[in-house]
């Protein structure tokens, strides 16, 4: 079983940053390949990032590439997501995932969800 608490959201201007941490409570948090979703009002959950617990390859929406960075710290039991460039439509609930088997772009695939936390993004 793995519990996972995000932190770090919060309002921030345009062309602001923000650093949204995701930590971990299983002590095989470094097996599970990792995912950050968010979820926008009035619409559907979606793919932000993800990255693998084996080879620490990296994957992200077309949306936020050059402006986001997963990156992961096992030995903290966390992972992390650099917002960079922020921009208005990323304003959303942000949740982070974990599944030990699945490493792709489907919520479905994940089966650890943390509560999430608001991001939003001032014009």
């Amino acid at each position: 079983q793995e519990q996972l608490v995000e932190s770090g959201g919060g309002l921030v201007q345009a062309g602001g940053s923000l650093r949204l941490s995701c930590a971990g409570s299983g002590r095989t948090f470094r097996l599970f390949h990792m995912g950050w979703f968010r979820q926008a009002p009035g619409k559907e959950r979606e793919f932000v990032a993800a990255i693998s617990w084996s080879d620490g390859s990296t994957s992200y929406a077309d949306s936020v590439k050059g402006r986001f960075t997963i990156s992961r710290d096992n030995a903290k039991n966390t992972v992390y997501l650099q917002m960079n460039s922020l921009k208005p439509e990323d304003t959303a609930v942000y949740y982070c995932a974990a599944d030990s088997n699945y490493r792709g772009t489907s919520q479905e695939g994940y089966d650890y969800w943390g509560q999430g936390t608001q991001v939003t993004v001032s014009s």
